[in-house]
């Protein structure tokens, strides 16, 4: 029996560029996130900034995958172009960074 694929965290920051093209893109993307084997588990709108050498970023939205595999589908589907197209033309300054889940950071430390 194959083993169940990980879970993996998409981070999301950005600002906003053009505020009609990112509502074009928000309105649709969590339907599609979601039909995708993702789920949106945070939004959140930039507070202070207090250690870091980031420039900050106005939004940021945390996404749960089922796997890798779920998340380069959402990224590589051919029906998803004109989406992920009102994305880029409605942000500026995207990180877009992926992360494994750590249940305990005691395995991370003892390596």
């Amino acid at each position: 029996m194959a083993a169940p694929a990980e879970k993996i965290y998409a981070l999301n920051l950005f600002d906003i560029a053009d505020r009609d093209e990112y509502l074009a893109y928000s309105r649709r993307s969590a339907r599609e996130v979601t039909a995708h084997g993702g789920r949106v588990i945070a939004l959140g709108q930039f507070r202070q900034s207090v250690v870091g050498d980031i420039m900050p970023r106005q939004m940021l939205i945390l996404v749960e995958w089922d796997s890798q595999k779920a998340f380069d589908s959402y990224c590589s589907d051919p029906e998803l172009h004109g989406l992920h197209q009102h994305r880029e033309d409605g942000t500026s300054s995207y990180v877009w960074h992926l992360f494994n889940r750590l249940d305990d950071l005691r395995l991370l430390l003892t390596q």
